[in-house]
């Protein structure tokens, strides 16, 4: 089957041309996935996801470029999603190790019990109000670092100011919200 009866039998649902597109495609995106994630586990899952993505999207695939360069790219942005995930949190560990917030650090990431459901509301809306007190400044330069991931250069460009006031902002919103944070989990412990 060629490749543009193939996408037009993947628009109309053909379970063939899905079986057709997986045995032609699944090792090379799986490969893909591995060089970015570096564990076979990890892989196959995202790989699974990629082909769910590429089903659910191949309506949307306007032919532009080969069908393999799209599921390319669909592998790769996948890929990167992933990691960029995984960088957030662990930014948010080393957030929470740096200012001896295990237990914050803990429920921001996930790994809460039930039990403990109705405490870390209550922490969380605490937290929420510790860091809607830094400026408006403060909040951004420290969202900007610590949560998205953007280099100190980045950050000036995008608040329009130097690199040097950018390390103070984040500094100071740090030192601000390491005294707020430690007071809410001494009032909550």
């Amino acid at each position: 089957m060629g490749e543009s009866e193939l996408i037009a039998k993947l628009v109309e649902g053909h379970r063939v041309a899905y079986e057709e597109l997986l045995a032609a495609y699944s090792g090379k995106v799986l490969n893909i996935c591995y060089k970015f994630l570096l564990d076979k586990q990890d892989a196959e899952d995202l790989s699974q996801e990629v082909f769910l993505e590429i089903f659910q999207s191949i309506s949307s695939f306007r032919g532009q470029s080969k069908l393999s360069t799209w599921i390319y790219r669909v592998s790769v942005t996948k890929c990167l999603d992933e990691l960029r995930k995984r960088k957030r949190k662990k930014r948010l560990l080393e957030i929470g190790s740096m200012l001896h917030l295990d237990e914050v650090v803990n429920w921001l990431t996930g790994g809460a019990t039930p039990e403990k459901k109705l405490l870390e509301t209550e922490k969380f809306a605490e937290i929420n109000r510790a860091l809607s007190v830094l400026p408006d400044n403060q909040r951004v330069a420290f969202t900007l670092s610590k949560i998205e991931g953007y280099s100190n250069g980045e950050i000036a460009e995008i608040m329009n100011t130097t690199t040097i006031a950018v390390e103070s902002l984040v500094y100071r919103a740090k030192k601000k919200i390491s005294k707020d944070l430690e007071t809410i989990l001494k009032n909550n412990s």
